[in-house]
C-alpha cells in the first residue's frame, strides 16, 4: 500500500511544479513582450511596476479556479436562495426523526431541504414494498406516481449504491421517462437487505460536489431505518388494535359464560320443580294412602304400591337424564368415545360417530368436546330438515383433540345468516381453551362445524376407552 502512495505523492508534486513553471513562463514571456514593446530599458519605477505585476497576474491565475467555484456557488445561492452546508440535510433529517411528524410530512421536509442545500433541480422521496414504489414527496411537486419493479428489478435496485443514469437505463429504464438521463441519480434506502424506498434527484450537468453524493449516500440508509420504524410502529399498532378486539371478544365471551351458567341454573331448577320435585311429592302422597288402605283395602294398596313402583322408575329416569345435561356419568368413567356414544343414542337424529383412537385427556377438554358435539347434533334436528342424517368424527393430531359435525341437511349462507346461540355457546366453550370454531355452510349443501382445541400438555393415559366403531 505505502509503494503506491509514494509514487502518487511524487507525482503531484511535479505536476504542481510544472504547472508553477509554466505560469511563470507564460507571465515572464508576457512581460518580454510588453518590455519591447515599450522599446526600451524601463526605468526603476517602471521596473517596481512591472514586478507588482507579474505578482498579481501570479496570483491571479493561482486563484482563479478555487475562485471559479466559490463565485459559481454565490450565483447559485442568489438565484436559489440561501444554501447551508450539505451536512445540514443529514443534521436536520436526524433532528426530524426525533419529532413526532407523520411521515409524509418528515419526507416532504426532506425533498425541500435536499433541493434547498444541494444544486438540485428537483428532489422525490418514494417508498414501498414487495416490488410496488409510490412517489409519496416531492419539490418541486411531481404529483402522484407508482413505479412496479419485477423481483429482478428490486433485487438489483436493493443491492446497489448510486444509480447513474446509465445504470438506469439499463435497469430501470421507466424511472428515465421524460428525465434527462444524465441529471438523474437515484439513491435506495434499504433496510437488512430490503428494498424501502428511493431518493431520485435531478441536477444539471456538471453541477454538484463530492460532498453532494456523500450526503446523498449517507442519507438513504438513514431513510431506510425510518421506514423500517414507521412499519415497526404500523405493525404494532395492528397488533395492539388485534389484541383489544380479542379484549372485547373475550369479555363478551366471559359475560356470554356467565349468563349462560345463570340460565342453566335456572333451567336445573326449574327441572328439578317441575319434574322430579313433583314426582317425589306425588310419591309422599301415595305412600300415605297406600298405608291408610293396607288394613282397610288391601286390595287397592296394592295396585297404588304397583303405581307407586312405575313412579319410581320415572323419577329416576328423570333423574338420570337431569345428569346427563348437567355432566354424564360415562363421560367420567369411559372418557370421551363412550361419552358421544351415548350421548348421540339418544338424539332423535340419525349419528354416525367415529371417535377412534382417542384417549383421556384432561376434563375440561372432555367436558367441551362433548357437549360441542351434542349441541352441533342439536342444531341438525333442529335447522337441517327432515330425513338429515349427521357425522360425528373425533380425532387427535400433533396440535390438539379436533371435531367435526358434518350434515347432509338444507344449510345456510354464514354471511346471510347471524350466529345463533348454540353456535354462539360453541365458540364461547372452545375459546375458554384457547380453541377456535369454524363454520362451512351453502344452501341445500349441508353444513359442517368444526372445532379443535390444543393441548397443552401430553394427554393423559389411564382408562382408555375402547376404540369407537362408524355407527
Amino acid at each position: 500500500m505505502r509503494a503506491r502512495r509514494r509514487p502518487n505523492r511524487l507525482e503531484s508534486v511535479v505536476v504542481q511544479a510544472i504547472v508553477l513553471a509554466g505560469l511563470a513562463a507564460l507571465i515572464v514571456a508576457v512581460f518580454a513582450v510588453v518590455v519591447l514593446g515599450i522599446g526600451r530599458v524601463p526605468t526603476s519605477g517602471q521596473w517596481t511596476l512591472l514586478v507588482f505585476s507579474m505578482l498579481a497576474a501570479a496570483v491571479t491565475a493561482l486563484a482563479y479556479q478555487p475562485l471559479r467555484r466559490r463565485l459559481a456557488r454565490l450565483a447559485t445561492r442568489v438565484v436559489r436562495g440561501e444554501r447551508h452546508s450539505p451536512d445540514e440535510v443529514l443534521r436536520a433529517f436526524r433532528q426530524r426523526l426525533t419529532q413526532p411528524l407523520p411521515l409524509d410530512e418528515l419526507l416532504l421536509q426532506l425533498a425541500e431541504s435536499l433541493r434547498r442545500t444541494l444544486p438540485l433541480d428537483s428532489a422525490e422521496v418514494w417508498t414501498g414494498s414487495r416490488g410496488v414504489l409510490e412517489r409519496v414527496a416531492s419539490d418541486p411537486d411531481a404529483g402522484a406516481g407508482s413505479l412496479v419493479l419485477s423481483p429482478a428489478e428490486e433485487s438489483a435496485l436493493a443491492g446497489a449504491g448510486v444509480c447513474g443514469g446509465a445504470w438506469l437505463q439499463l435497469w430501470l429504464p421507466r424511472l428515465l421517462q421524460g428525465r434527462d438521463r444524465d441529471s438523474v441519480r437515484a439513491i435506495p434506502a434499504t433496510y437488512a437487505g430490503e428494498l424501502l424506498g428511493l431518493i431520485v434527484v435531478e441536477r444539471r450537468a456538471g453541477e454538484g460536489t463530492d460532498d453532494d453524493d456523500r450526503v446523498l449516500i449517507e442519507l438513504a440508509p438513514q431513510v431506510g431505518l425510518a421506514l423500517h420504524n414507521v412499519r415497526l410502529g404500523a405493525a404494532l399498532r395492528a397488533s395492539h388494535d388485534e389484541l383489544e378486539r380479542q379484549a372485547d371478544a373475550l369479555r363478551a365471551s366471559r359475560a356470554r359464560v356467565v349468563t349462560a351458567a345463570d340460565a342453566e341454573r335456572r333451567r336445573i331448577e326449574r327441572d328439578l320443580h317441575d319434574g322430579a320435585q313433583q314426582h317425589l311429592v306425588s310419591l309422599a302422597v301415595n305412600l300415605r294412602l297406600a298405608r291408610e288402605l293396607a288394613e282397610s283395602d288391601p286390595a287397592e294398596a296394592r295396585a297404588v304400591l304397583d303405581e307407586l313402583g312405575v313412579e319410581v322408575q320415572e323419577a329416576l329416569d328423570e333423574f338420570r337424564d337431569l345428569a346427563q345435561g348437567i355432566y354424564p356419568p360415562l363421560l367420567v368413567e369411559r372418557g370421551l368415545g363412550e361419552g358421544l356414544r351415548s350421548g348421540v343414542a339418544r338424539t332423535p337424529v340419525p349419528v354416525q360417530l367415529d371417535a377412534r383412537g382417542l384417549c383421556r385427556y384432561p376434563p375440561e377438554v372432555e367436558t367441551t368436546l362433548y357437549f360441542c358435539c351434542l349441541e352441533a347434533v342439536q342444531n341438525v334436528g333442529k335447522h337441517a330438515g327432515a330425513g338429515a342424517r349427521a357425522t360425528v368424527r373425533v380425532w387427535e393430531d400433533e396440535d390438539g383433540v379436533l371435531f367435526e359435525v358434518r350434515d347432509d341437511g338444507s344449510g345456510f349462507d354464514p354471511a346471510a345468516d347471524s350466529r345463533g346461540s348454540g353456535l354462539t355457546n360453541m365458540s364461547d366453550r372452545l375459546g375458554a381453551l384457547g380453541g377456535r370454531l369454524s363454520v362451512d355452510s351453502s344452501p341445500a349443501r349441508g353444513t359442517r362445524i368444526r372445532g379443535a382445541i390444543p393441548l397443552r400438555r401430553p394427554p393423559r393415559r389411564g382408562r382408555e376407552a375402547p376404540p369407537s366403531r362408524a355407527g
